[in-house]
């Protein structure tokens, strides 16, 4: 059954006699012991649930050390020494806040290094849009119009296709 008990009933037909068992999943715990334990999670609750916010927090700041420490080794030279000395700043900061157990301070950290970081986001977007910009540039942005000319002359046909007999 759905709820781990199992009825089975079984009938001789030559006597008519008739033998009923039930059998039930143990989990090898008494109720008491089961219903001490639910007491004891409903008592413990709210500490699970801040340990996960603490969780949650630090995953997410150490995700974002991550990425701004990738980012940074790949476009750290574009930016100036000051923005770039921020940026490292900001790191270990938050670095240091995940040893912690202060889920505010480490939401602080994690915000104060996104916005240290955004200079970096801007730089590398910036980059790649003046690389989109110049390969759209010189990959024909000219020969696009021209194209657009060129169509203006399609003329639509009907064809059959001729299979020569050799």
């Amino acid at each position: 059954d759905a709820n781990g008990i199992l009825h089975v009933s079984a009938k001789d037909k030559a006597t008519g006699k008739e033998n009923k068992i039930k059998i039930q999943a143990s989990s090898g715990l008494s109720e008491e012991e089961v219903q001490r334990m639910v007491q004891d999670a409903e008592l413990h609750a709210e500490e699970d649930r801040k340990a996960h916010e603490l969780a949650d927090a630090r995953n997410q700041c150490d995700g974002m050390i991550h990425t701004v420490k990738k980012s940074l080794t790949e476009y750290g030279d574009k930016l100036a020494d000051n923005e770039k000395e921020s940026i490292e700043r900001a790191t270990k900061e938050a670095e240091e806040a995940i040893r912690g157990n202060d889920i505010d301070v480490i939401k602080a950290k994690t915000e104060a290094l996104g916005t240290a970081a955004q200079k970096l986001g801007e730089k590398m977007y910036a980059e790649q849009q003046a690389q989109a910009g110049a390969a759209e540039h010189t990959a024909g942005g000219d020969s696009a119009g021209e194209t657009r000319k060129d169509d203006s002359d399609v003329v639509d046909a009907e064809f059959t296709e001729v299979k020569d007999k050799k």
